[in-house]
Parts: structure tokens; sequence; C-alpha cells
């Protein structure tokens, strides 16, 4: 029998088999594979919800918004990330959304991207991704008022200081990893940091003992026709030794780590994630958190693995680089990119055995924000809903279909995962099919009542084959309410 956070996934796993023979000849089809024309337009009735509720604007013309959350005075705060993939560099800010929609500057920073908020006892509490200084932590007033809590994060590589979330007088933060599957390579460069940060590489939080294989890649950072050799948790061009022992610390990539609210050391608390970008509380208070799993890209490849929703328990280590939730990736059947061998283990030795996900999430849907509905009033209570930015094909991979681009509802105690918010169109964002509804939902939040489902919209961000190339003033902030009784 399927085990139940896997059921779900199952049919799509079937129509993988049946069309993998055909797939290396396929062209990708992503959902930022198209072209937009600004200004984006927005109407909430180009936007399918389950039936009973109602789908409402909020505010447009925000730039790259990732998090959402309340201060005491019941207003939204928004994060304006600063950053984007394509290296396109803007302000980060915390804005307050008024009333009419409007947008009221809270603080500035100059070290993106901000990617995310929680609140607590009437102060904002930021993740910085810090992609060129490293990863912060920030307490700002609603005055305006910034304070350091903790920094030094690795995050100027893939992935960058996620969440956060405050409970028990600590803020929780994700630490996504430098790389894709702990090998810089190729794709390193694409992203535009290892010209930046030629020795940056990930960092385990504790000592990890290697295989000793080494992947082989053309040198981009020289001007002859030359390839080198890059070992698991190596800086680029630094060859693997068998049993070599890399020493781990924290702070450390691929983790979830927490800091008082008044500042201090940095604890870890799990860590062996991937890219850990949305973190919750659920209603069993236990920490939940979204990992955005492994590329088809790079000198380590991986193919078919589906973003995880994970029950954290502290002191764990949850499998990357070498598994996928509880299964190996050495699973050729399954994690063997199209003409490429299937990747085998970097570790030589595992921390311990990986637990099973809560859920597993489409493949390249970078499931991201999400939180619990806890209200009768909306229902679906114990629920998570789950916002999926979508995929970012042909970088990540080839996609026949665009996966992600909507809200799932995701039943925790199953694994059973269905649609909540989607375009009635048809997969993919609003700017693939010309329309006005969802691009890219990267958060989603409920009001302090629990009565209303916030999402936040990223914007239009289309992919070349070159580089994404994200588009300013896009974003939008969307409410969701109950219009029938449950």
């Amino acid at each position: 029998m399927l085990r139940a956070p896997y059921r779900h996934a199952f049919a799509a796993f079937l129509v993988l088999a049946l069309t993998t023979a055909c797939f290396p000849f396929q062209a990708s089809r992503g959902g930022g594979q198209t072209d937009f024309e600004g200004p984006r337009v927005v109407d909430p009735a180009d936007v399918a919800v389950v039936a009973g509720f109602t789908v409402e604007v909020v505010a447009e013309g925000l730039t790259f918004p990732t998090g959402v959350a309340f201060g005491d005075d019941g207003r939204a705060y928004v994060t304006e990330s600063g950053y984007a993939y394509g290296e396109v560099f803007t302000t980060p800010r915390l804005v307050r959304i008024e009333r009419d929609g409007s947008h009221t500057v809270v603080a500035e920073g100059d070290n993106p991207p901000w990617n995310g908020v929680d609140a607590w006892q009437g102060d904002l509490f930021v993740a910085e991704g810090g992609v060129l200084e490293g990863g912060r932590i920030l307490r700002i007033t609603p005055g305006g008022s910034v304070s350091v809590l903790a920094e030094g994060l690795p995050s100027q590589g893939d992935h960058h200081t996620n969440g956060p979330v405050v409970r028990d007088g600590f803020v929780y933060v994700g630490q996504g990893v430098v790389t894709n599957s702990a090998v810089v390579g190729l794709d390193s460069y694409g992203f535009g940091w290892l010209p930046r940060f030629p020795d940056l590489h990930d960092v385990p939080c504790e000592d990890v003992v290697l295989v000793g294989d080494s992947f082989e890649t053309p040198d981009p950072l020289t001007d002859g026709d030359t390839t080198v050799r890059t070992g698991a948790f190596s800086p680029f061009g630094v060859a693997a030794e068998p049993q070599q022992v890399v020493r781990g610390s924290v702070p450390c990539s691929g983790a979830i780590m927490r800091v008082p609210v008044e500042g201090g050391e940095l604890e870890l608390v799990a860590w062996g994630f991937r890219n850990p970008f949305g973190l919750a509380f659920g209603p069993d208070d236990e920490l939940y958190v979204t990992d955005n799993m492994y590329d088809d890209r790079g000198s380590r490849p991986v193919f078919g693995a589906g973003d995880l929703l994970w029950r954290v328990v502290p002191g764990w280590w949850y499998g990357w680089p070498d598994f996928h939730g509880d299964r190996p990736l050495t699973d050729a059947d399954h994690y063997r990119p199209p003409r490429r061998p299937a990747p085998g283990f970097v570790l030589a030795t595992h921390p311990n055995e990986p637990l099973q996900p809560a859920a597993v999430l489409a493949v390249h849907s970078s499931s991201n924000g999400f939180d619990f509905s806890r209200h009768a009033g909306f229902g679906f209570e114990g629920d998570a809903f789950v916002a999926q930015f979508g995929d970012m094909a042909p970088g990540v991979g080839k996609v026949l279909a665009p996966p992600g681009f909507r809200v799932v509802r995701v039943d925790v105690g199953t694994g059973v995962v269905q649609d909540f918010l989607v375009n009635r169109d048809g997969s993919g964002p609003a700017s693939l099919h010309g329309s006005a509804g969802l691009e890219r939902p990267v958060a989603a939040r409920f009001d302090p009542e629990g009565t209303a489902l916030y999402v936040v919209d990223f914007g239009v961000m289309l992919v070349t084959d070159e580089a994404p190339v994200p588009i300013p003033g896009t974003g939008v902030l969307w409410r969701v309410v109950r219009s029938e009784a449950p």
C-alpha cells in the first residue's frame, strides 16, 4: 500500500512514467516561458476558488513582495524583496497597506532580499536574505527603527534566509543551501554569485564524511577551454577526497535556526533541508516547513523531486543532499535525469534515517509561504494553505505543463493535496493566458481573526533561456473570505 503522503502523487507519477520515453524530445512549456506587455491588470473574476469563498484585491503595484503579517492595528505589513532572480536589484522595504490599498513605507534596507515577515508584540520581524553581505534577522518597530538580532547566515548562493515565524520568545528562520545538490557548478555561475564569491560553498551543521566523488565541469571563470573537478561541500574547482571530513558549524546551510527576540546566539533546530522557505506552527503546536526540492541542473542534477512539507522534529537531519524525503536519490528509476546517470550519494554516512514528509507537492511548483486554518468561520480547520510560486523552467529542468501558480490546501494528517485558488484559464500564470488572475503566489497567511486568507503574489516573472526576467511593480496582495456559511 502506498504511504499516505505519496498517494496523491501517484497519478502524476503514472503520467510521468508514460511520457518518459518521449520526454527528451519535447520542448519545455513552463509558466514563465511567455511574453508580457504591461501594465498588469488584475481581476478577481479570473481567479477560481473553492465554492463558498470570494476573492478580493487588497493592494496592487507592489515590487517583488514576499510576505505579509499583521500589526497590532490590524493592518497588513508586506515585505518587498529588493532582489529577484535574474540579478535584478531594487530597494528592500517593509510597507504598510492602508485601508484604501495605498502603501506607506515603514522601513528600507540595503542587503536584499527581504524574504518574509512576522509580527509579535507590536514589532515586525524580517528574514533578510543578504545575497551580497550574508543573511540577517531584523526586528523593525512600527515607527521604522531597525535592529539586527543575528547576522552572518550563509545566504549569498542559490537560496537565502527565509521565514520567519515567532513563537515563545524566539524567531525561527529557514536558511537555504548555497547550491542545488551540494556541488558548485555552471548553474552557480548562471545564478550570478560564483564570480562574486568563487570560494563559496555549502556548510554542514555537523561534521560530515564524504564519499569522495568529484564532478567535472567547464570553468567559466577562465578564458581558456578548461575544466575543473569539484567535490561536495567544497569551493568551485576543489576536488573531494575519499573519507574527507567536512567540519560543521552554526550558522549553516539547509537548516532551521532560531534566535531570541531580543537577539543573541543562533541555535540549530534541525538541518538537512534544501530550501526551507515557509515556516508555520500547526494546530498541534508543532513546527512545519515547506522545502523547495532539487532541480534538474548543475553538476549533480536530480530529476522528478517534488517539493515537501515537513513536520519538524528538533535535532533531526532531513536528508539533503542524498535523499528526497525518505527516498534515496540513488533510486535510478525515479531520480535519474534523462540521458544522465542517477545521482550517487555524496555522504559516506548519514546522520540518521530520514523521516517521511507530511506531504509531497508538485515537482518544480516552488511551494513557499503557508499558514494553517484555525477558525470554524473559514473552515478546513487544521489544513495548511500553501502558496506555490510556480516553475522556473527551463533553467531548473524541463516541464511539459506549468506546475504551481496557485494556492493548495494540504491535509497534514493524510498528505492529500487539493487545489484551493487557481486561475480559471488553466495551469500557469495569468500572463501565460493573457488574463488578469494570479501570477506567482509566494506566501499565504490568515489575518489575526483567522477568517480571511491573504495571498502575496510576487508578480510577473518571465523565464528565458538566459535568465529570469522579473517585472517590478506587478505584485499584488489578494484576500480570500467566506461568502457562504461553512
